[in-house]
């Protein structure tokens, strides 16, 4: 039992049980008095914390509320997530973070992580000292260089790193002790913000690469002094950023990028579900990205990757694949491309600066967006899409919701229901021609929780994609064909803790086949990973 006594346990999250503190805790540490006198089950907690968000007038209003539960009474805030996981996982992160992190600094409470800036250069392991938990195991971390599809929001994204752990916990049952937010504060090059008397991160402009890259080694060599069996996850840095330093780390120490290989993760989930009402194979498909950033560049690699294993050398699988953004096709004779796109630049490929003339010049069979611009699958384009296939297969990743490149209802009534369609964001359910037609979110809850529990469970010494490939196999086999048939390419939201376990268990022995593990491999991997798994439940 806790040494902490009185009003100091009632203020602390983890120990806090609240009204459900019994009469014999309540002698024993001083709480008489300072409780009202009923005593309450958890259950009976999560019921008035229902009611109470029940009268919040917006997501944000119940995002803040959520907020405080946590800060107050952890347990109770995990067991009011597990009641209606595809409710709440919306409103703790994608898309309510993203409205939460543009009011970050006017809704401010408590730091809930480490701020580690750029003005601690030279100090950085004597910063994470100050962290109380000795054994962290993941490090969410991120500058707020683009975060969703809202951009540079400095200090302001530090809502991401909470609410990604957050979903480890809720999705995986990763226990929320060995986790660790991080703000990486380098700046910002938001004007708004830098004008904003209550913004709360450094009010500079962000350093440049070389700056940058040195100190993101400070930090990455403190993390290793610090917590020398932690994996660091990279989220929301700038595309470039993104790319360069999952490359420079990748095979270094355990990290990974969620933005690049969760989201090439979940899309290729989709894609081997689409697969399967398609009745085709993933090796055979031609695929265009609208959007050629950081995301594209990683969901086009995780798709290599996939192709690969399926008998397609690494040139016959990047042949399959083209790259669109705002100045057009990328082909031969643009001056523009990164070194990262240059792989799926394709000698014989002409300039077009129209998507619905890219696609009857290519003819691809899937069309995936990243482009984080509202609408640009228009009618034409889904209708020419429609034209060159079957079942087309239509992607539009962005979010939030007012980026999606087409709504579920758009990209059906422009198919004629003919459409195998996934969001970034969740659309309603879509009546069509006396079928109703259930759009899947190909959100990367579905994966990077669940990867973050193997790792923890396996201490994976890296984490390359192969991880992720394994994931999202396991993610797409857990679709029933009742659901397949609806158009669904991903296992109900509601179910996600228990997708999530099947999927971590995947994972983590696809970690110990590799033999990236640190541990020996148990008799029993799924045994291992329940062993770990946290529970929402106050101790009996």
């Amino acid at each position: 039992m806790s040494d902490l006594a009185g009003v100091a346990l009632l203020e602390d999250p983890k120990q806090n049980f609240g009204t459900a503190f019994t009469q014999k805790e309540r002698e024993e540490k001083g709480l008489i008095g300072l409780l009202p006198p009923t005593m309450e089950k958890l259950e009976d907690q999560v019921k008035r914390c229902l009611f109470q968000l029940s009268k919040k007038n917006n997501d944000l209003e119940q995002y803040i509320y959520l907020t405080q539960l946590a800060d107050d009474n952890r347990t109770l805030f995990y067991a009011v997530i597990a009641t209606d996981p595809a409710r709440f996982l919306k409103i703790v992160y994608d898309p309510t973070v993203g409205t939460a992190c543009l009011e970050f600094g006017h809704i401010y409470r408590k730091p809930n992580g480490m701020y580690v800036s750029y003005d601690q250069r030279g100090k950085l392991k004597e910063v994470l000292k100050n962290w109380p938990v000795e054994d962290v195991r993941v490090i969410c971390v991120s500058t707020g260089g683009r975060i969703l599809g809202l951009g540079d929001l400095g200090a302001n994204g530090m809502g991401i790193p909470i609410g990604k752990l957050q979903l480890y916990t809720a999705c995986a049952a990763v226990h929320p002790d060995v986790l660790l937010p991080v703000l990486l504060d380098c700046g910002t090059d938001n004007e708004k913000l830098l004008a904003d008397p209550l913004y709360l991160g450094l009010k500079q402009k962000r350093p440049t690469t070389d700056d940058l890259d040195a100190f993101v080694q400070e930090f990455v060599d403190a993390v290793l002094d610090r917590f020398p069996k932690c994996c660091i996850h990279f989220e929301d840095w700038k595309g470039a950023d993104a790319i360069r330093l999952l490359a420079r780390y990748v095979n270094q120490i355990s990290c990974y990028n969620d933005d690049i290989q969760g989201t090439g993760s979940v899309t290729v989930a989709g894609l081997y579900n689409a697969m399967k009402i398609a009745k085709s194979n993933l090796k055979d498909q031609r695929v265009l990205f609208l959007g050629a950033g950081s995301a594209g560049i990683g969901i086009a690699n995780m798709i290599v990757s996939a192709m690969k294993l399926e008998g397609l050398s690494e040139k016959e699988a990047q042949a399959r694949i083209s790259l669109f953004d705002l100045n057009g096709l990328l082909e031969p004779s643009r001056k523009d491309i990164t070194p990262e796109q240059q792989k799926y630049v394709h000698d014989g490929e002409k300039p077009a600066k129209d998507l619905s003339e890219a696609i009857k010049a290519l003819k691809p069979t899937v069309l995936i967006g990243v482009s984080t611009v509202k609408g640009t699958f228009t009618q034409q384009v889904i209708e020419t899409m429609t034209q060159l296939n079957d079942r087309p297969v239509i992607f539009a990743l962005s979010n939030p919701t007012d980026h999606a490149e087409c709504t579920a209802e758009e990209a059906y009534k422009f198919s004629q229901g003919k459409a195998i369609y996934a969001a970034g964001v969740q659309f309603d359910p879509v009546d069509l021609n006396g079928k109703t037609l259930v759009p899947s979110q190909a959100n990367n809850f579905y994966v990077f929780p669940a990867v973050g529990m193997a790792i923890v469970a396996t201490e994976a010494k890296h984490v390359p994609d192969e991880i992720f490939i394994a994931a999202a196999r396991a993610v797409a086999d857990q679709v029933t064909e009742e659901q397949l048939d609806k158009g669904m390419l991903f296992p109900p939201q509601a179910s996600v803790q228990a997708t999530s376990h099947v999927t971590a268990v995947k994972s983590a022995q696809r970690i110990f086949e590799l033999g990236l593990a640190r541990i020996p491999k148990p008799d029993s991997v799924d045994k291992h990973v329940t062993m770990l798994e946290y529970k929402a439940e106050y101790p009996s």
